[in-house]
C-alpha cells in the first residue's frame, strides 16, 4: 500500500507517495488538493494507496528535504525512488538530470547525449518527472540558456535557480555512467533571462 501525505510548510504545498523508504512520487504546488493530483498523476497503475494524516518519520524528512530542495539548498542524498516501473528510457533520463549538482544548469540536449535518445524525449520526460523537486527538472534549460517547458510555469522556474544562484563562473562535465553530462553556472540562464 502506497501513503499519500502532503503538508503546508510556509505556504507551500509539498506531498510524497511513499512506501516504507521507497519514494514512488514527490510533488509541490501552491495547494494541497494540486500537490495529491500529482502524486496520484505519478503513481504506478493500479497501484493501491490512501491518503494519510499521520505520517512516518521517514515521510516527514522527505518533505523537509522537499523544502529545503525548494529553498536552494544541498540535500546530502536523495532517498530511494521507486522507478522500476518506469520505462528504461525514463529511468536514464531522470539519473542524469538527478547529477546535475545545485549551482547549476544542463541543457536538455547535454542531458540526451547523456541519457540517449533526443531534446525532446527529454523534455517529455521532465513533463512528466515523477520526483520534482528532487530529480531536478527545474535545472534542465534549452540550448541557449531560456527557460523553456516547466509544469509549474516559467516564473516558478526562474524562482527556482535564482535561489540556487552560487556565483560559479566556468562550465564543468559530470561523469553519468559511460557518458559525460555538461552543466553550467546558473547565471548563465540567469543572464538570458533578464534579457527578456
Amino acid at each position: 500500500m502506497i501513503d499519500l501525505y502532503a503538508r503546508n510548510v510556509e505556504d507551500v504545498w509539498f506531498g510524497v507517495a511513499y512506501d516504507g523508504e521507497e519514494v514512488f512520487a514527490t510533488n509541490f504546488a501552491s495547494d494541497g488538493r494540486r500537490v495529491l493530483q500529482g502524486l496520484l498523476h505519478s503513481l504506478p497503475f493500479k497501484a493501491s494507496f490512501e491518503q494519510v494524516e499521520k505520517p512516518s518519520a521517514f515521510a516527514e524528512h522527505v518533505v523537509a528535504m522537499l523544502k529545503d530542495v525548494y529553498d536552494g539548498k544541498e540535500i546530502a542524498q536523495i532517498p530511494s525512488l521507486s522507478i522500476q516501473h518506469l520505462s528504461q528510457y525514463t529511468q536514464k533520463v531522470l539519473k542524469a538530470a538527478s547529477f546535475i549538482p545545485l549551482g547549476y544548469v544542463a541543457s536538455y540536449g547535454s542531458v540526451a547525449k547523456a541519457a540517449g535518445g533526443s531534446p525532446r524525449g527529454v523534455g517529455r520526460v521532465m513533463a512528466l518527472n515523477p520526483f520534482a523537486p528532487i530529480v531536478p527538472c527545474h535545472r534542465v534549460v534549452g540550448s541557449d540558456f531560456s527557460l523553456v517547458g516547466y509544469g509549474g510555469g516559467l516564473s516558478a522556474k526562474l524562482e527556482f535557480l535564482k535561489r540556487e544562484r552560487r556565483g560559479y563562473t566556468s562550465e564543468r562535465e559530470i561523469q553519468v555512467g559511460n557518458k559525460r553530462l555538461k552543466v553550467f553556472p546558473v547565471e548563465f540562464a540567469l543572464k538570458k533571462a533578464d534579457k527578456r
